[in-house]
């Protein structure tokens, strides 16, 4: 057994390690050669080293400044092509994770909604669209199922998102959550028919509501929502849908005109069981994975390549970094969605 010498880079620095290697004969008295398999043939950096790298360059930069950024943990060893092994290996994990059947993810309820992140483009500052969708499975576990680039947020775009999930093979979901972009909904429609059961997040209407008042009827008109979407019952709900629309159709008829245009879709969460109400009235899942991600990139305020963005999320969430619980009310998501209450269908 003849031992070789091979040079391994750590977080603390690098070291030549002797690794044995040997030619055995077989039973056949034939010889073959023998390698340990505690280190790898060509690995030249340990787990931690590699993950330190892919999260330096997730994070925005480019593989000349990682390397300058890591020249003094490294000692200077980290060269430009050590860099790009190690971010190759994170990026064949994205494109396995971006292509998995979804066949055996039993999904009831799927969360879509797009953010706008500043990113650069052909060397000019650009909002790009990074579109989302979070299932959640009948244990009630949330999970990621895709993350896209995107051009915007346009029903072509929402289609081709959508297809693309749906050619991965999850089955129709019982519900789904959106944000109120009409690109959204007319693209769902399209791929899973009108009784697809739709969501309107109350938050982002509540906000759009706000917008088509003064503001000195701000405090009034948030009060009055409130009480209308967190009442206890789909009966109290209804009453006081009647009674919104009654008074801002004389108060201000712009706000009673948008809740009006919204229908019954902002109103769905009533077909389920009350438990389940507080994590289907909003897309505040991914609006949570949203903002972390702002949190991580706020000291950037253009990310210089469009690719690494939904690579960043996904990373975020496979580390371990960002996790997402059960959703509320999940003991019941095995109970089918009620008829549309006669009060608020009407």
């Amino acid at each position: 057994m003849v031992p070789r010498d091979r040079q391994l880079t750590g977080t603390f620095g690098t070291e030549t390690i002797r690794v044995p290697h040997a030619r055995i004969e077989t039973e056949a008295g034939k010889a073959s050669e023998w390698r340990s398999k505690a280190l790898p043939r060509y690995q030249r950096l340990t787990k931690r080293a590699e993950a330190l790298i892919a999260a330096v360059y997730l994070a925005g930069t480019n593989t000349r400044r990682v390397r300058r950024a890591l020249v003094g943990l490294f000692e200077g060893a980290v060269s430009k092509d050590v860099v790009s092994r190690a971010w190759r290996k994170v990026k064949i994990d994205w494109d396995a994770w971006s292509t998995r059947d979804l066949a055996a993810d039993d999904i009831v309820r799927l969360i879509l909604d797009g953010t706008v992140i500043r990113t650069r483009l052909d060397r000019k500052a650009t909002n790009i669209s990074v579109l989302a969708a979070i299932g959640v499975r009948r244990d009630g576990q949330k999970v990621l199922l895709s993350i896209r680039n995107m051009g915007g947020e346009s029903t072509a775009a929402w289609g081709q998102f959508l297809s693309d999930l749906d050619a991965r093979g999850p089955r129709r979901p019982e519900c789904a959550i959106v944000d109120g972009a009409p690109g959204l909904e007319a693209a769902l429609v399209a791929l899973w028919g009108e009784d697809l059961p739709i969501q309107r997040c109350t938050v982002h209407k509540h906000r759009n509501l706000l917008a088509h008042a003064p503001k000195h009827l701000h405090d009034e008109l948030t009060e009055d929502y409130r009480d209308m979407i967190y009442a206890d019952t789909a009966a109290g709900i209804a009453l006081r849908r009647k009674m919104f629309l009654r008074k801002w159709r004389l108060k201000c008829r712009a706000v009673a005109d948008s809740l009006k245009e919204t229908g019954d879709r902002l109103f769905s969460f009533t077909r389920l069981d009350p438990s389940q109400w507080k994590s289907a009235r909003t897309t505040n899942a991914i609006e949570r994975l949203n903002e972390e991600f702002r949190r991580r990139i706020k000291t950037q305020t253009v990310l210089p390549r469009a690719e690494t963005v939904p690579m960043l999320l996904w990373a975020l969430l496979a580390s371990g970094q960002i996790q997402m619980r059960k959703v509320d009310g999940w003991e019941t998501l095995s109970q089918p969605l009620e008829p549309m209450p006669l009060d608020l269908a009407a």
